[in-house]
């Protein structure tokens, strides 16, 4: 059976970790530098979308759409941190954000986890985007206010997974994939 407890944002964790390529090696050296592998640290507004870019189809003389037919699949989304360092920003553009070299550097690529976990009731929920790159960053400097950056992301695909008890065996949807 699938999990239908409620969480709230007080029960997730995200975290971060990089892939096995040239570009997850870059974003492994900013993880490591910055030591945001098990947690990434005062995120608020996590979001994220998946798009599939249904297309209607019109018969002429019909008000009804008479097929969808499906496009591409998009994942994007965004989240904002109340802590200034430099790994975000390391993370959108990798090793020359803080190296003076020409070496080649690529823009770093890693997977995004959120862990959903209540320890008072039992079963637990985990997303996991696959193949995230940081499409923008942005910095709020308010008067009165807290100081935020902004990240937002892409990613290749999403795994899915609700466990109902401790098992660990999934309940639901393994993926949706843009491959």
């Amino acid at each position: 059976m699938a999990n239908t407890n409620v969480f709230t944002g007080a029960d997730a964790t995200l975290t971060l970790a990089p892939l096995d390529t040239p570009p997850g090696v870059d974003a492994e050296s900013i993880i490591a530098r910055y030591e945001i592998a098990t947690a990434v640290g005062r995120v608020t507004g996590v979001k994220f979308t998946v798009d599939t870019d249904l297309r209607s189809f019109h018969e002429i003389g019909f008000r009804h759409v008479t097929s969808l037919h499906e496009g591409n699949i998009n994942i994007c989304g965004e989240c904002d941190r109340a802590y200034i360092n430099g790994a975000l920003l390391g993370l959108l553009m990798g090793r020359k954000s803080f190296l003076d070299n020409n070496a080649r550097t690529f823009q770093p690529e890693f997977n995004m986890t959120l862990q959903l976990n209540d320890p008072a009731v039992e079963g637990q929920a985990r997303l996991t985007l696959n193949g995230v790159k940081f499409q923008t960053w942005s910095f709020a400097l308010p008067e009165d206010d807290i100081i935020m950056e902004k990240v937002s992301f892409r990613a290749k695909s999403i795994d899915i997974a609700d466990f109902d008890d401790d098992s660990g065996v999934s309940a639901g949807p393994a993926f949706v994939d843009q491959e």
